[in-house]
Order: C-alpha cells, then sequence, then structure tokens
C-alpha cells in the first residue's frame, strides 16, 4: 500500500435526511415542552418547596428569560463553535440542568437551574431549524420545515396535558427526569448523524483567523432588555402595570426601551454585531417576524386560557382539561404533512398562510361563541380547527422567511425569528391574562346594572331561592344569605366565562389583522434548485 493511499481522506457514508430529521426533532421537542409543560405545575411545585405560589411563577419566567438572551446570538455562537459541537452541548446541558431540577431542594435551586436550562435550550431550536434546512435538498424545504413544525408546534399543545398527567399521578419533579432518557437518546442519535456542511466549516475557519473582537457591549444590552421584559410580562398584572405605586413595572419598562434603543443603535453601527437586525431589510422576513410573534401569542394565550376556563368553570382537573386540549394535536400533524407536501409542488407559501390565519381566526370566534352550557366536544373541535390553522400556517412561514434572505445572514435570522416565536407565546400568556381580569371586572359591573329589586327574573329567582333554602334549612334569615350567596355566584360564574370568551375574541381579531402582512409579501415558492438554507 502506497503512502498517497494511506493519506487519502475517509468518506463519511451518506446519512438520510428523514433519519436526521428524526434525530434532530427530538431535543427540539423537548425543549419547546418545556416552556408549558410546568406550568399546571406550579401550584405543586411552591407547596412541594413551601414557597408562596407568586413566587413559584419565577419558576416560568426564568426560563424564558434565559432562553431568550441565548436565542438571537444562537447563530454567532454556532458559527464560532460550530454548529455540530454547539447543538450536542446545549442538549447535554440541558439535560443535565433538567436533572437538576427534578433533584431541587429550594425554590432558589430550581429556579438556578431553570435558568441553566434556558440557556442551554435557547441553542436547540435555531440549530435544529438549521440542521434540518441544509439536510435536506432545495425542493425537500417544505418537508424539512413540516418536520420542525411537528415539534415547535405540538410541544406547547401537548405540554399542559402531558405536565397535567404527570403531576397528577406521580409528582412534579417527573416532570422534569422525563428529559433525562429522552435527553440522553438525542445526545446519541445527533452525535451519530449530525455533520457540519463545507461552508459552516470554512466560516468557523476564516472566523478563527479573523480574531474577531468579542461584543461584550451589546450581550450586556442584550440580557438587561429580554430580563426587563420577561419579569414586566410574568409580573405586569399582578403589579397593576403602569399603575404599580413602587414604580417597578415603569422601571423595568424604561430599562426595557433604553437598552433596546442602544443594542439596536451598536448593532447597526459595528461589523461583527452579536445580533444582526439587518435580516429585517427583506420584507418577507420583516412580515413573517410580525406574524409568528402574534400567531404563537394566540396559541399561548389560547393554550394557557382554555385549561383555567375548563377547571375554574366546569370543574376539570388538569388530567381531563389536558384530554379535551390534546384530540386537537392529531389533526396538527394531518395538516402539517399535506402543507409540506402541497409546498413540496410548488405551491406559493403566501397563499397557505394567509388561508392559515383565517382558520385561526375562524377557530378563536368559534370558540368566544360558546356558554356554559356546553359539554367536553364542543370545546374540542373549534381547539382542532384552531390548531390546524396554525398547522397551515407555520411551514410555508418557515419557507418564505428564509428564502430571499443572504447566506451569510441566515444563521442571525433563525435565532432572531425563534426569539420572536418564543417571545410572542410570552406576551400571549400575559396579554390573556390581563384581558381575562380586567374584562371580568367589566362583566361583573354590567351584570349588576340588572340586577336590582325592579327586575321581574330577579324578584322571582329570589322568591324561588328563598321558598327552596327555607324548606332545606328552616331558618329564613338564613335561607335570604344563602339565595344572596347563589345569586352572587351565578353572576361570578356569568361574568368570568365572558372574560374568557373575550380572550377568544381578542385572539380572533388579531388573526384577521395578521392577514393583511401576507399582502406584503413577495412570492415565495419552493423550487427545485432554489436553495434555502439556515445556519
Amino acid at each position: 500500500m502506497t503512502t498517497a493511499a494511506l493519506e487519502l481522506p475517509r468518506v463519511r457514508p451518506a446519512i438520510s435526511p428523514w433519519l436526521v430529521a428524526v434525530a434532530v426533532v427530538i431535543p427540539t421537542f423537548m425543549e419547546v415542552l418545556d416552556t408549558t409543560i410546568a406550568n399546571v405545575a406550579l401550584r405543586y411545585i411552591a407547596g412541594g418547596l413551601s414557597a408562596p405560589v407568586t413566587d413559584s411563577e419565577w419558576v416560568i419566567t426564568s426560563y424564558l428569560a434565559a432562553n431568550a438572551i441565548i436565542l438571537p446570538i444562537s447563530g454567532w455562537i454556532g458559527s464560532r463553535l460550530g454548529r455540530r459541537n454547539y447543538f450536542l452541548l446545549s442538549i447535554a446541558i440541558f439535560t443535565f440542568a433538567s436533572a437538576m431540577c427534578g433533584m431541587a431542594t429550594s425554590l432558589n435551586m430550581l429556579i438556578a437551574c431553570r435558568v441553566l436550562q434556558g440557556l442551554a435550550g435557547g441553542g436547540l431550536q435555531p440549530s435544529s431549524q438549521g440542521i434540518l434546512l441544509d439536510a435536506f435538498p432545495p425542493e425537500k424545504q417544505g418537508a424539512a420545515m413540516t418536520i420542525f413544525g411537528v415539534a415547535a408546534l405540538l410541544a406547547p399543545v401537548v405540554g399542559p396535558t402531558l405536565g397535567g398527567y404527570i403531576t397528577d399521578n406521580y409528582g412534579w419533579r417527573w416532570i422534569f427526569y422525563l428529559n433525562l432518557p429522552v435527553g440522553l437518546l438525542a445526545l446519541f442519535l445527533c452525535h451519530s448523524v449530525v455533520t457540519d456542511p463545507d461552508y459552516l466549516k470554512q466560516l468557523r475557519l476564516r472566523l478563527r483567523k479573523a480574531h474577531e473582537q468579542f461584543d461584550l457591549l451589546g450581550l450586556c444590552l442584550l440580557s438587561i432588555t429580554m430580563v426587563s421584559w420577561e419579569i414586566m410580562l410574568s409580573k405586569g398584572q399582578e403589579w397593576d402595570w403602569f399603575g404599580d405605586p413602587f414604580y417597578r413595572i415603569q422601571t423595568l419598562f424604561g430599562l426595557f426601551v433604553t437598552c433596546l434603543s442602544g443594542l439596536i443603535y451598536r448593532e447597526l453601527r459595528i461589523t461583527n454585531p452579536l445580533i444582526n437586525f439587518r435580516t429585517l431589510k427583506d420584507r418577507n422576513f420583516r412580515s413573517c417576524c410580525v406574524i409568528i410573534f402574534c400567531a404563537y401569542g394566540v396559541l399561548y394565550s389560547n393554550t394557557t386560557t382554555l385549561p383555567g376556563l375548563l377547571q375554574s368553570l366546569f370543574g376539570y382537573d388538569a388530567t381531563k382539561s389536558g384530554l379535551v386540549l390534546s384530540p386537537a394535536g392529531i389533526g396538527a400533524v394531518i395538516i402539517l404533512f399535506i402543507v409540506g407536501a402541497l409546498l413540496g409542488r410548488g405551491v406559493d407559501a403566501r397563499y397557505l398562510m394567509g388561508t392559515g390565519l383565517a382558520v385561526l381566526a375562524v377557530g378563536n370566534y368559534w370558540m368566544s361563541q360558546l356558554n356554559l352550557s356546553i359539554g367536553p366536544w364542543q370545546v374540542v373541535w373549534p381547539r382542532v380547527v384552531i390548531i390546524a390553522g396554525l398547522s397551515m400556517l407555520f411551514a410555508p412561514l418557515n419557507v418564505a422567511a428564509f428564502m430571499h434572505i443572504p447566506k451569510e445572514l441566515r444563521g442571525a435570522a433563525v435565532g432572531l425569528l425563534a426569539l420572536l416565536r418564543n417571545e410572542g407565546g410570552s406576551v400571549g400568556t400575559s396579554v390573556a391574562q390581563t384581558i381575562q381580569e380586567r374584562r371580568e371586572q367589566f362583566h361583573i359591573l354590567r351584570l349588576n346594572e340588572q340586577l336590582d329589586p325592579l327586575n321581574p327574573a330577579v324578584t322571582q329567582l329570589f322568591a324561588r331561592g328563598q321558598a327552596f333554602f327555607l324548606q332545606q334549612t328552616g331558618d329564613a334569615p338564613l335561607s335570604m344569605k344563602m339565595t344572596l350567596q347563589a345569586l352572587e355566584n351565578a353572576r361570578n360564574q356569568q361574568a368570568s366565562s365572558l372574560a374568557y370568551f373575550d380572550v377568544f375574541w381578542s385572539s380572533a381579531a388579531v388573526s384577521v389583522v395578521l392577514i393583511g402582512f401576507v399582502f406584503l409579501m413577495r412570492s415565495a415558492r419552493a423550487e427545485k434548485g432554489a436553495h434555502i438554507a439556515a445556519e
């Protein structure tokens, strides 16, 4: 054997893109799932760690804030470490942090572990999306985005159901222990099948030789911006928003605006930005950012509002309310693959996006017209329509967003879009809570206008109620009090239901407005030979 033969490079056998897809979807699903799975367990966590329920909300806030800091800079980190190395490191740390969350002995320890979990998880979504886009040939980009959509869309849908079942039957710690075997499996599979494409390897070598200075000031501005934003959203309603007498919300808002303005100004002026806002020059990407932000706000507001409605007014426990939400996931998977096939046939992504937003609006409007005399299946079908609309939107949006982005900016674009997707969920949850609480007060006042002695329906109900309770107790003063209490309970129940339905009506209105942004976009067809990839 000659020396030349010995020096021939070893050729790595071709790996099926579908095998790569299975490997990278697992950690992505696991990470997105953790944004919602703990929501239903907060009261159990507070009780188990002897902490106030209001303080347990930091379990969610700390994760989202840490996640938000990493998401927009994941492209920068991946280009320096290598996308494969960064992806594997993120999986390993995320799995370790999940195990530590399950073993937490105090709320402070749990919050610290959730911060570490969020920092590691922030690199999973953009990296997996980039790996999928590079693994599939150009004409199958729609299929790649469909697979990513299965993870990114179904995880928030399944999260409350799975979290409620595990909490009710095994305890809240198993919400975090669940990630341990899944994370180890994902780490093994991704280590075996994921590789960096040649252009990424060349970019990494070029950046190593350039010795560009790290944007430390940009990182500080980004951290303050996202932490202020997440705390403001999490505690805004509790602290009465801008009516806060201690000026906490006002201070956080000032920090957010100041640091965000400084971040944008700095990142647009330096040659090596941590977050590249130049991606927003593309009108498709700009419109997609607005649509994904608001659409995920609608998804999360629906996902958090509906269990609250079922548990508080219909007496469902966490498991039963989750079962009402879960059938929508089956339809979502079917719709995702149909949409992927249509994209592969060259259907313009804008048509699918517009249709998806229209279906989303119809589903939310349907939900807003319900009442307290419904059964579980009358909730299931509007929910199926809502998730079907989001399924029609997700894959086409990702194709349209990256189609016209220059190759060197795609890594930054993926991170920025992932950030807006997550932050849309945070905003949707916060806004839904605010609408529900404030509209409940409004409806109580409006219903009070009709509850007076001159209303024949009220006097008739009062007479019947007093007679009923007098027969039960034999005490006239007590029967009067019990009748008044029953009337108050009925009023509060109706006011609360109307407030919940107002949340759905608001979501329908937002969905209709978003259709206008589709008309601002250029044609987006996943044609053969058109490279749509991302770092």
